[in-house]
């Protein structure tokens, strides 16, 4: 009796357990139809969006900045008041440095070199890094 019991458990659970892996595996694989189903439809609307060429000029300014043949592109920055930006490290966003001094470029002062007495590790390792101040 026991090996008659055994033998029907392994002929029921055998094919049980391919089922059940095969319906997993079909059911994971139709969730994914589902979802390229979704894009494909969200692909398909944003395509019908931009298929006149008045939408389609219209996001290549808006999200390319780009212009017809003949115009030209101009940006305006924000003013320099309470606003601060995203790109507030930007150098192009930095004050105009102020000139050393007013003099005509022929006449320019000569730089100030200094000789350090020391050539220690110490000391050029201070004077390769004093442009950090």
């Amino acid at each position: 009796m026991a090996i008659v019991t055994a033998l029907a458990m392994l002929v029921v659970w055998f094919p049980f357990n391919a089922l059940w892996r095969q319906q997993s595996a079909l059911d994971s694989t139709a969730a994914q139809i589902a979802a390229i189903k979704a894009q494909d439809h969200s692909l398909t609307a944003q395509a019908k969006a931009v298929s006149t060429k008045a939408q389609a000029i219209l996001m290549a300014r808006e999200q390319y900045q780009l212009v017809s043949p003949g115009q030209s592109l101009i940006q305006v920055l924000p003013g320099s008041g309470g606003y601060v930006s995203a790109n507030a490290g930007d150098p192009g966003f930095q004050p105009l440095a102020a000139p050393v001094s007013n003099a005509p470029i022929g006449e320019q002062p000569a730089p100030v070199v200094t000789h350090h007495a020391t050539n220690g590790f110490f000391a050029r390792l201070v004077r390769t890094l004093e442009f950090w101040h």
